[in-house]
């Protein structure tokens, strides 16, 4: 089968597919036709080595597909063949995602609705739960937030999950005209630009920001700084790029201001199949809009780094082998 495998770090240009073993389906197993794959931003980070951790190399990336049972293994539901599943690989710890095929325990997958599609599926594992945990950590009910990267695969799901759980106004960031109209459309008061200077003085006279969700890091973090009330909360999701000193630490002291970090995995438990199950049944309903992103041919893997790199797209980058 074909795959998306690099051998070393660099840009996306050591992308390159290769012809691997078709997995199998053993003992309890499911063998599933892989339709889309999501590529996440952190994934951009590890081909480039810029990640926390340095992976081994060489490497099939993809954390989370979504596709079709085609074969089981012994002591596995024959019933499940021909159903579409989502298949959250993260969940297992393993990746491989960028692949025609994934072969998983029966366990470890979820139904999807006939009524979603696999993109949107895909849309909802890695970065659906992280905005969902994000919410359920920091509860935005009656507080004015500020959301980062507001039209972006995270972000576009903070906004709204924000104004579902009663936020009293959310104040969406993101780089283009485009993507701040899609912010506002999707449920956000106000939308700036946080590329363009003074955007922190822009805020504040808005409101007094009393949680910031952050998932760009950076400098980024420390200008938002700026923007927060005293006694406010900044939740840090940006594994990797965290660069606040012990003067900007102390500085939020004074203002009884806390910062709480936030890392996905630790906070899956036996709740990640409903979990996926909610976000899932919110999106049939209409209840929760999944941005329009960009679907990319498996063998143009390299575009779809590229174009997260770029900040060219809105919504979920997805593979469609």
């Amino acid at each position: 089968m074909r795959a998306v495998r690099f051998n070393h770090f660099g840009p996306p240009e050591v992308l390159k597919i290769v012809e691997v073993p078709k997995p199998v389906a053993r003992e309890g197993e499911l063998l599933v036709r892989v339709r889309a794959a999501g590529v996440n931003f952190f994934e951009v980070l590890m081909r480039a080595d810029r990640y926390e951790v340095t992976p081994e190399l060489p490497m099939i990336l993809g954390v989370e597909v979504a596709g079709i049972v085609e074969a089981v293994g012994e002591e596995a539901d024959a019933a499940l063949i021909g159903a579409h599943v989502a298949v959250p690989l993260f969940a297992l710890g393993r990746g491989e995602g960028y692949a025609e095929y994934v072969a998983v325990p029966g366990s470890s997958v979820i139904p999807i609705p006939d009524q979603l599609s696999f993109e949107a599926a895909a849309s909802l594992m890695v970065q659906g739960l992280t905005a969902l945990h994000m919410v359920r950590q920091a509860p935005p009910r009656g507080k004015a937030v500020l959301v980062h990267a507001a039209a972006g695969g995270v972000g576009s799901l903070l906004v709204q999950l924000a104004k579902r759980e009663g936020a009293g106004s959310v104040i969406a960031t993101a780089s283009s005209a485009k993507k701040r109209s899609l912010a506002r459309a999707l449920g956000a008061d106000s939308a700036i630009d946080y590329t363009a200077d003074g955007w922190q003085e822009t805020i504040r006279e808005q409101a007094s920001v009393d949680l910031i969700y952050d998932t760009i890091g950076g400098e980024v973090t420390r200008a938002s700084l700026a923007t927060l009330a005293p006694g406010g909360e900044l939740v840090f999701a940006a594994l990797g790029r965290f660069q606040l000193e012990a003067t900007d630490l102390n500085a939020m002291f004074k203002k009884n201001q806390s910062l709480k970090g936030f890392a996905l995995l630790p906070l899956l438990s036996e709740t990640l199949s409903d979990d996926l199950s909610t976000l899932f049944s919110l999106a049939v309903s209409g209840a929760l809009t999944i941005a329009e992103g960009a679907s990319f041919p498996l063998d143009k893997a390299a575009d779809a780094h590229r174009a997260i790199e770029n900040r060219s797209v809105s919504g979920k980058v997805v593979l469609v082998p």
